[in-house]
């Protein structure tokens, strides 16, 4: 590190959006001439990183707690080097604003979702005048691609098709920090795609607020589908997925697309929010429990393994007990792989706020803890449903925390589903898997949350195949010094949003 580098170290609280957004922030740092703390030898670290980005959550329970609390954290640091310099981003910065400095006035910089390109020019701005500068815009600066990358990946990447949304759900801050939905260019996510591919990326997911509504800004509501079809034309992309779609905006073209698209993997993720009819009309979700369960059973019928997921509030304000009986009842019968449930926490600045019969908290504990107990034993049984069958693995780093006590590895199956497995006894290290590589096992174990897959010791299928994902990651090691993070170089973006340019073309509608 050249001694008149800084350090920077991004911390990233909340959805794959903004783990894609902090991807885009450590590669405009990068460009400024940062150096991520974590790519250093831990001899060379120090106590912290000259500079400190917070990229924030305003939607998961108690988000504002931990943030402050963090920033609490840091004030002694502050005090002992005023040089520290301390940045918060993300949604909570988009709703608290100058809110934030005032609670914590040791806090140097605040900027919002339509504005993180500007953070480099903050920082010197606010070393400068040795002032906290706080710069929000109400509207989209500058399509997130169009700015420079550091994947914390070598063989798996994020690419935003859309930001924002245009539904006014009750309960969600989101369309108000993040704006109206804008659209990218259907060429242009095929070719950031191409480019992933090119640096040894194997796997994508497409990032939306409401992915499936993508189209919506140039007036063709089949853009999805032809977008997944597209993505299967990519030669060297493996695994393509996506988050998060709309059950309203789900039609059948996108439901075709994945069960004809040999790289679109045969998982979803489509929150439910609740099983009660009433429920979603108060929370202004445009679908009812029919129409959802219409949607899981067609999925099923073209897709046949499946594994679905979905989101569920539990105590939304004058949820009944009949009402959380629907809930149960779309659960039972939507036999979900896994779910994310949550207790309805009131969000400042939402509808559902100010709503009268606000559910108590004891009557939401309970009803929460027999939706928990209800999900453990569907899962559970659909993970036993997968004993004795072969899976090919895309082996992961970060996937397994008992990995090495339990000498195994790690990964995802194409339904995403996390499986550990064993490795042959005696297997040379030449031999063994690298992360971004494929192995295919047999599931020897079902457990409510991940597979076992120990076949490579029990007798059964164990077989290795090499990938430019596993090449990618081998060659990052190489570079990286001793106990450093090794991720890829940064990556610049792609230009432009909103409505593809009329072009006259005999090829698919997808722009290609």
């Amino acid at each position: 590190m050249n001694a008149a580098s800084k350090t920077y170290d991004v911390r990233t609280h909340g959805c794959q959006m903004n783990v894609h957004d902090s991807e885009r922030l450590a590669g405009l740092l990068e460009t400024a001439g940062y150096v991520d703390i974590a790519s250093l030898p831990a001899d060379d670290r120090g106590e912290i990183a000259d500079v400190v980005v917070f990229n924030t959550c305003a939607v998961r329970e108690n988000a504002d707690n931990k943030l402050y609390g963090n920033l609490g954290q840091l004030r002694p640091l502050k005090q002992r080097n005023p040089d520290l310099q301390i940045a918060v981003g993300g949604c909570m910065a988009q709703k608290d604003r100058a809110t934030i400095v005032e609670r914590a006035p040791w806090v140097d910089v605040v900027f919002g979702t339509h504005n993180i390109g500007s953070l480099p020019a903050l920082l010197d701005r606010a070393r400068h005048n040795d002032e906290a500068q706080v710069e929000i815009l109400e509207s989209l600066e500058t399509f997130p691609s169009t700015l420079p990358t550091r994947r914390d990946s070598a063989y798996s990447g994020w690419t935003s098709i859309s930001v924002g949304c245009n539904n006014t759900c009750t309960f969600c801050i989101v369309p108000a920090l993040r704006g109206k939905e804008k659209d990218r260019r259907p060429g242009e996510i095929l070719a950031e795609l191409e480019a992933l591919v090119s640096q040894g990326v194997i796997e994508v997911t497409l990032l939306g607020q409401n992915v499936n509504s993508y189209g919506v800004e140039f007036g063709d509501r089949l853009a999805f589908g032809k977008l997944l079809r597209a993505c299967g034309d990519i030669e060297g992309l493996e695994r393509v997925r996506f988050t998060s779609p709309h059950p309203a905006a789900f039609t059948d073209d996108v439901i075709d697309a994945m069960a004809e698209t040999p790289n679109v993997m045969p998982s979803l993720h489509m929150p439910l929010q609740s099983g009660s009819d009433r429920v979603l009309k108060a929370m202004r979700r445009s679908y009812r429990s029919e129409r959802f369960l219409g949607i899981i059973e067609r999925v099923r019928d073209r897709i046949p393994d499946a594994a679905i997921t979905t989101d569920i509030i539990v105590g939304f304000p004058g949820e009944t007990e009949e009402d959380f009986e629907e809930t149960l009842r779309v659960v039972r019968e939507s036999r979900f792989s896994s779910a994310f449930t949550f207790q309805y926490s009131i969000r400042p600045g939402t509808p559902a706020a100010t709503m009268d019969d606000q559910v108590p908290k004891e009557v939401v504990q309970k009803r929460y803890e027999r939706l928990v107990a209800l999900q453990e034993e569907i899962s559970w049984a659909g993970n036993r449903e997968q004993e004795g069958r072969e899976l090919e693995v895309l082996v992961a780093t970060g996937e397994g925390r008992k990995d090495r006590e339990t000498a195994r590895l790690s990964g995802r199956a194409p339904d995403n589903r996390l499986v550990h497995f064993a490795l042959p006894e005696g297997l040379a290290e030449a031999g063994r898997p690298r992360p971004g590589d494929m192995v295919t096992v047999g599931v020897t174990y079902g457990a409510p949350h991940h597979l076992v897959a120990d076949s490579a010791i029990t007798g059964g299928v164990f077989a290795v195949r090499r990938t430019a994902g596993g090449d990618a990651w081998a060659a990052l090691q190489e570079q990286g010094a001793e106990g450093a993070v090794a991720k890829p170089s940064v990556s610049l973006g792609m230009p432009r949003i909103g409505a593809p340019e009329t072009v006259e073309t005999s090829g698919p509608a997808c722009g290609l």
